[in-house]
């Protein structure tokens, strides 16, 4: 199994764009540093996970995510609409999405990359290989990737 990140990596605000609950808890409760864990921002519709990234609604407030972890079939609008939107605006664009899927379709991995995705990871079908999924995704994405900083906005 890979190393975990410590609890001294950087917390980042990241938005989970998750329709199932289970995979929502698990996610979650997969994050080594607790207070990444604390950071993380869950929303189950795509109109909700546009609210949010437009601070719209009762999510006025909401932080600027630096990382979308974003499930590809989504009640309302669907994932692909949702990158569309992201690649609307320069301060959306720049923020990098990792595309989840249960599909096991080529079309759904090709869609997701045409539309600009930075990664499309296929969900496991168990609650042992999504955590093992989760992990990795925490190792890089979170510990050796370097991620865009919004300080300058």
């Amino acid at each position: 199994m890979a190393s975990s990140p410590s609890d001294s990596s950087p917390v980042l605000p990241i938005l989970l764009i998750e329709d199932n609950p289970g995979d929502a808890r698990l996610v979650e409760e997969t994050l080594s540093n607790p207070k990444q864990a604390e950071a993380l921002h869950k929303v189950s519709t795509g109109d909700a996970a546009l609210d949010f990234l437009h601070q719209r609604g009762e999510h006025d407030d909401a932080p600027r995510p630096r990382l979308i972890l974003l499930d590809w079939h989504l009640p309302d609008t669907e994932g692909e609409e949702i990158l569309s939107e992201l690649n609307k605006g320069p301060e959306l664009r720049q923020i990098p999405v990792i595309v989840l899927t249960g599909s096991q379709s080529e079309q759904d991995v090709r869609d997701a990359y045409a539309n600009q995705a930075n990664a499309c990871i296929t969900k496991a079908s168990g609650p042992d290989e999504l955590t093992s999924t989760i992990e990795a995704f925490e190792e890089f994405w979170l510990s050796a990737a370097r991620l865009p900083s919004f300080e300058d906005e």
